[in-house]
């Protein structure tokens, strides 16, 4: 079929492959600076972190040039496919991966170690804009929306079957796609729900207010407060149901005074009999009135109520002791500078010390003399901090932005649905890690172990990273390509 070509060279978005070269060669010489060892003073010293990284950037420039030269077609017509070789990959690596550290995924081929788990990133972004872009769909609660959810929990799970769930985690940045495609804003606020009942019902959980545990009172007016606002959209009805629920929170704070100053009661067995009350009410109305979007708020309700009863089954009991720890710390439930929450504890004094020029290339202290495990891949951000200062640190993160930015920017010009849903795929998946690496270094989040795009050391990062991102390259370039 006859396409007009345009020159891919004349069409590419300098701008971002000029970012991209900024952020692995920064990356290069923090990794330099982190894993620096007075015997072997050469930045291109094979047998350093900094010479082996220093190859697979060579290896990933070339595999960005071929990218480019793939034409634009084979990466909606392959996708499918790309996709099911990663999910059999991800299977073989949970029975033939070695232990490494408690995980199995990595693939040891020869002198080369490989995580399929890198590359089951643009292998579902590409599935996903596939499924989603053909025949113009619509996302709906039916069948295909339930099928495309699989395309992302599928690959998901089975990282997870190899001990890896800061890598599986990742996935859920794909959510946001589908929120930019016509998701309900509510099925993300339930998810925003369920990360703040966790954290409020597990950090107040030991805490009691008389006879009221403090943190499952605290989630129940929560869900009480929420799911007023869900019904207050609800016209005339909704509004009338306020009104209702107005006099029941009024009676739920009588009663809290009651029980603080005179007669011990739990009050979360009022706020759930108020919940029930409300469950009830709206169902009323929506048989009532044959409004069955009222169902939503009922829903809503009882998953937060089961939801807020599982919470300290699977924190205690599903959860390793290692990852209770870590969330303990990170939520400050207990000091631990010593043990779990050493990493993040030498990481912050790091950057702090750093102050606002830093200490210089090369001169970093906690750098030098080791101070933070894993600083040359995980905890790569602390380096930046403490060598280049709240100045360096600060440019990084405007350079990550404006990649960003330029991602989105990129996406939206796009012409046809894969393109556009590819694209912010490649922008959901670097903002997640983003986010999360230099939270859990400067200890805002727990520590999950995934790395900083383009900056960490590793083969397999860098080369998922830059597939990830030249594939878009290479579609937008194209975006103007039709036929005759």
């Amino acid at each position: 079929m006859p396409y007009r070509k345009s020159n891919i060279w004349t069409k590419l978005d300098w701008w971002t492959v000029a970012v991209y070269l900024i952020l692995i060669f920064a990356g290069w010489f923090s990794i330099y600076a982190a894993s620096y060892d007075f015997d072997k003073i050469s930045i291109f010293d094979v047998s350093g972190r900094a010479g082996m990284q220093m190859i697979w950037i060579g290896t990933s420039l070339i595999l960005g040039l071929l990218l480019l030269q793939i034409d634009s077609s084979w990466y909606e017509f392959f996708s499918y496919w790309i996709y099911i070789l990663v999910i059999l990959a991800l299977i073989a690596t949970i029975f033939l991966a070695p232990d490494i550290k408690g995980s199995r995924s990595w693939l040891v081929i020869g002198p080369v170690r490989l995580q399929p788990a890198e590359f089951a990133k643009f292998a579902t972004a590409l599935a996903i804009a596939r499924f989603m872009g053909a025949y113009k769909y619509e996302l709906r609660f039916d069948r295909k929306f339930f099928l495309l959810v699989a395309i992302i929990l599928l690959p998901l799970l089975l990282i997870i079957m190899q001990k890896e769930t800061g890598s599986a985690l990742v996935f859920l940045a794909f959510f946001i796609v589908l929120y930019r495609e016509g998701m309900s804003g509510k099925l993300l606020f339930s998810a925003f729900c369920a990360i703040l009942f966790f954290i409020i019902g597990i950090k107040y959980g030991e805490e009691t207010w008389g006879l009221t545990p403090k943190g499952e009172f605290a989630v129940l007016v929560l869900i009480i407060i929420f799911a007023n606002l869900w019904m207050y959209g609800y016209r005339k009805k909704g509004r009338r149901f306020i009104r209702t629920m107005n006099f029941c929170s009024a009676g739920l704070g009588l009663t809290a005074l009651v029980t603080l100053y005179f007669v011990p009661f739990n009050l979360c067995i009022a706020a759930y009999g108020i919940l029930a009350f409300m469950a009830v009410y709206m169902l009323f109305i929506a048989i009532r009135y044959w409004a069955w979007h009222y169902i939503l708020p009922v829903i809503f309700i009882i998953f937060s109520v089961v939801y807020l009863m599982s919470a300290d089954y699977v924190f205690y009991d599903i959860m390793k002791p290692y990852q209770q720890m870590r969330i303990k710390v990170s939520l400050g439930m207990i000091e631990d500078p010593k043990d779990v929450g050493y990493n993040v504890n030498q990481s912050k004094i790091a950057i702090g010390s750093g102050g606002l020029y830093g200490k210089g290339f090369m001169h970093g202290t906690q750098t030098k003399l080791k101070f933070v495990p894993e600083q040359d891949t995980d905890f790569i951000f602390c380096t930046v901090g403490e060598e280049e200062g709240f100045v360096g640190a600060t440019a990084v993160m405007l350079l990550f932005l404006f990649l960003l930015v330029r991602l989105i920017i990129m996406a939206e010009r796009q012409h046809s649905a894969f393109c556009r849903i590819y694209g912010y795929g490649v922008a959901s998946v670097i903002f997640f890690h983003l986010a999360i690496n230099v939270g859990m270094v400067t200890g805002i989040s727990p520590v999950i172990g995934i790395p900083l795009p383009f900056f960490s050391y590793g083969g397999s990062s860098l080369w998922s990273f830059t597939i990830l991102l030249f594939i878009f390259l290479r579609l937008d370039a194209s975006r103007n390509d039709s036929m005759y």
